[in-house]
């Protein structure tokens, strides 16, 4: 599933391309992605100039003048595409083969300036809906989700709070989004390796000096991804073919067997399955 540096990322490149344009038609090809589309969903888009796009944790957010913001999330195989002059390009710079495109194209909205953006998925985990702008936090998809993880509420002590009593492990409580909005399962294997903490160890066990590491090292890996591009999926591909490069960069997710990079450590990676998700860590230098 796209991470918090692949929404961010899709945020960058659509804002450009849309911020100020209106919405002049709008084609579903089916009658549903995960869910079903909201209640004359075409209608209330149509016509709707789109403001300054935002980011909620995973969730795109796309105020329209009609006073409501469509919230779209991107699911496992989501991608969000733009068309001008005939070609064709998913944001980010990342480029689909265009052969693979027209079966999973389930949403087109044609914009003011000869503009198309189409909404593609694969497998329709991704889902739209829409609420009104003024009550934005209260939406029930939005009104739980914890502090985002560059944000000014996010730090030790909100950690150190959160984990207070908690037995489950330091992986699962980061990953939990009512605790930290937007962390997913590979930026945190990152981060955890970074700070040199295991994923393992009880979230309760978190010292303020370790909370502070972990803090400043999840920050570090977020911004060091969406200023790459993001690179979760193995099909988001550059111009010339490239995979992400954030991808290449890796400290130790699908490094299983390679070295551990910490200097000194001379352990290695190991994978192991936590919660129904692969895990990579050092088992040495990671405590």
């Amino acid at each position: 599933m796209p991470e918090l540096p692949e929404v961010e990322t899709v945020r960058r490149g659509l804002a450009p391309v849309i911020e100020g344009r209106t919405i002049v038609t709008v084609e579903l090809r089916r009658p549903d992605l995960r869910f079903p589309f909201p209640d004359r969903f075409a209608q209330r888009l149509t016509g709707a100039m789109i403001g300054p796009l935002g980011r909620r944790a995973k969730y795109l957010l796309l105020p329209l003048a009609t006073g409501e913001t469509l919230i779209l999330h991107l699911g496992m195989s989501g991608r969000v595409l733009i068309e001008t002059g005939g070609e064709r390009q998913q944001l980010g710079e990342f480029h689909h083969e265009q052969g693979r495109l027209a079966a999973h194209d389930h949403v087109l909205l044609q914009l003011s300036g000869g503009v198309r953006v189409i909404y593609h998925d694969v497998r329709r985990f991704g889902f739209m809906r829409l609420a009104p702008t003024d009550a934005l936090e209260t939406d029930p998809f939005i009104a739980e989700l914890g502090p985002e993880p560059l944000g000014n509420a996010f730090h030790a002590e909100h950690l150190l709070k959160v984990f207070a009593g908690r037995a489950v492990p330091l992986k699962s409580a980061l990953l939990d989004q009512k605790k930290v909005a937007g962390l997913g399962n590979i930026y945190v294997c990152e981060a955890l390796n970074r700070s040199g903490l295991s994923p393992y160890r009880a979230a309760r066990s978190l010292t303020a000096s370790e909370a502070a590491r972990l803090v400043s090292e999840i920050r570090a890996v977020l911004r060091e991804a969406i200023a790459a591009g993001g690179s979760t999926l193995r099909d988001f591909r550059h111009e010339d073919g490239s995979l992400g490069y954030f991808q290449h960069s890796f400290r130790v997710y699908g490094r299983e067997g390679e070295a551990c990079p910490m200097p000194g450590c001379g352990g290695a990676i190991e994978r192991q399955v936590q919660s129904g998700r692969s895990t990579f860590f050092c088992a040495i230098c990671q405590i």
